[in-house]
């Protein structure tokens, strides 16, 4: 018979989704005393400080032992076949007596210790193995909106959160900031502000995350000596923040800037004069102005003008058939031969900046589970809600990790439960229900109310060919009117995640109007049927104060 722990192990699941998770009929109890015994390939990261804030009672001398380090490193010999040989890959296992972690890079190494601190949450360890490692090289964010950029202490949020879900890139480049862009991306950051992104690129460092900056210069920039002086500078000023990954967007301008050849001219010679130099930053990026499908003029030359004549390591961003789509085999099969590499795919979801009214919480679905050998990278480009954003990208994380186990609704719940599991049932019933676009200049929908949808379809069907209310359908959407109320009162009055709830509380309040909304509009739909006039016109009256109520809710 299976303890009690060890049934909330096999229930449990970890994210992102791991290539393999083994677990025996059997536990262990965390040990109170243990030592940690390390290799020389991780004293310098993050992973043994996050092990020992994760288990700070360690004992020199315990029987117990933790055992972590990088191929390579004596202390973990026994375990090297058990490595994956894939880069950021790790084995983790948990024995009567040790827990060993081993990376097959630094960052490997970091993830089994976050593989960890998830089977820690449990009463009890699960003795299992854990062989795992990501199918898309690099996985994160572009904070790349128009309107608010995210605040500081927002920012910080989100680096922790990466690192948690195996995220390993966060591209800085909001439309919004005058130093990033026009007009002042020539000129270095204040005090004040340059030192509030030193403080970002070390939380990056902390959860192993490449802090790219990007700059936009495309605007107004002048292809001569000058310029490409002045934003070698701002790289150096950058670097001696601490920032060790680069970009340059030409997207979204006009004019001069948008020359491939000089384009290309300018970047493969900050990457022989600045990236080569300086030997310890990530890859360049480079976000092209021809950045989806629908915008690209073949017979014009300038993406095969990147493909050939930009240097092979720097990274292409891509957007897909359009500005806003999903990613399938086909979109790759387009672009990868034009860019002579795999394109570094910037995905617009869940980003709301074209449909502010909007909260975009639903399931992530529609990229194709077959294109890992195909990209170099999958990146979002969020909401201005950054917690609100965290529903996507949790299962973005997911996908990127292992699209073949990826399941989407799956991914979703457990998104919702990982923001708010103490409320996470009126969570959903709230996000279910915002996460659509409407009508929208791309053309692109998500599903929303899916699960009341057929019974408002009777109901409408019943009342528009035959006047009348189907009773059974007309009890479905009652209940689902007070399932939004209460929902939206749970979370408006709930202290778990006060960043999430100030960020989505207009939406809550306009939620929970709506539901009484509906509610009365049913109410006039019995009291018509019934013949009841009395009934009808106060429910009618409440209705429409209610309709006054909605349109002074603004965001």
């Amino acid at each position: 018979m299976l303890t009690t722990a060890t049934l909330c192990a096999q229930e449990f699941h970890l994210q992102p989704t791991p290539q393999e998770y083994i677990t025996q009929k059997d536990s262990v109890d965390i040990p109170r005393q243990y030592q940690i015994l390390s290799g020389n390939s991780v004293q310098d990261g993050p992973a043994l400080p996050l092990l020992r804030s994760l288990m700070p009672e360690e004992v020199l001398g315990a029987s117990f032992r933790v055992y972590i380090g990088v191929k390579g490193d004596k202390i973990i010999k026994k375990y090297q076949h058990r490595i994956p040989r894939k880069s950021e890959g790790y084995f983790l296992k948990i024995e009567k007596d040790c827990i060993v972690i081993a990376g097959a890079d630094e960052r490997g190494a970091y993830y089994g210790v976050q593989t960890l601190a998830q089977l820690l949450a449990l009463d009890k360890l699960p003795l299992a193995e854990v062989t795992d490692y990501p199918d898309v090289p690099y996985r994160g964010v572009v904070e790349g909106f128009y309107g608010a950029p995210w605040s500081q202490e927002a920012r910080i949020r989100q680096l922790d959160f990466y690192g948690r879900n195996k995220m390993n890139v966060y591209i800085y480049g909001p439309k919004d900031d005058p130093y990033h862009r026009t007009p002042n991306w020539r000129k270095p950051y204040p005090a004040r502000e340059g030192e509030e992104l030193k403080v970002l690129v070390n939380r990056a460092k902390e959860n192993n995350v490449i802090f790219y900056w990007a700059i936009h210069p495309g605007q107004d920039i002048r292809w001569n000596e000058e310029d490409r002086s002045l934003l070698l500078q701002k790289f150096e000023s950058m670097y001696q923040l601490g920032v060790r990954g680069f970009a340059v967007f030409f997207d979204d301008i006009s004019g001069e800037g948008t020359s491939a050849e000089k384009q290309v001219e300018l970047l493969n010679d900050i990457y022989h004069n600045f990236v080569k130099v300086k030997g310890d930053v990530a890859p360049l990026l480079m976000c092209p102005t021809e950045y989806n499908r629908l915008w690209t003029k073949l017979e014009g030359g300038y993406l095969a003008t990147l493909g050939g004549k930009l240097h092979p390591d720097i990274g292409i961003l891509w957007t897909g058939d359009k500005v806003v789509a999903c990613i399938d085999k086909p979109t790759m099969q387009f672009v990868n031969p034009l860019l002579k590499r795999k394109a570094f795919i910037w995905w617009n979801f869940p980003v709301s900046d074209y449909v502010r009214d909007r909260l975009l919480l639903g399931a992530v679905y529609g990229n194709g589970t077959d294109i890992d050998d195909d990209i170099s990278a999958f990146i979002s480009n969020p909401m201005e809600h950054a917690e609100a954003s965290k529903i996507a990208l949790f299962s973005i994380a997911d996908y990127a990790w292992n699209m073949d186990a990826y399941k989407s609704d799956a991914s979703w719940r457990r998104a919702v439960r990982y923001l708010m599991p103490g409320h996470a049932v009126a969570l959903q019933v709230f996000a279910s229900h915002n996460s659509d676009l409407g009508g929208n200049e791309h053309d692109f929908r998500r599903e929303e109310s899916e699960q009341i949808r057929p019974a408002l379809e009777r109901l409408l069907d019943a009342y528009c060919r035959e006047g009348k209310r189907e009773v059974a359908a007309a009890s479905a959407v009652t209940e689902e009117c007070e399932r939004m109320i209460a929902s939206a009162d749970l979370l408006l009055a709930s202290d778990e995640n006060p960043a999430l709830i100030k960020e989505i509380t207009p939406w809550l309040i306009q939620f929970k109007l709506l539901g009484e909304y509906g509610r009365e509009v049913l109410c006039m739909l019995a009291a018509q049927c019934d013949g009841k006039k009395t009934e009808l016109e106060k429910a009618a009256s409440h209705a429409k104060a209610l309709q006054v109520l909605m349109k002074k809710i603004d965001a």
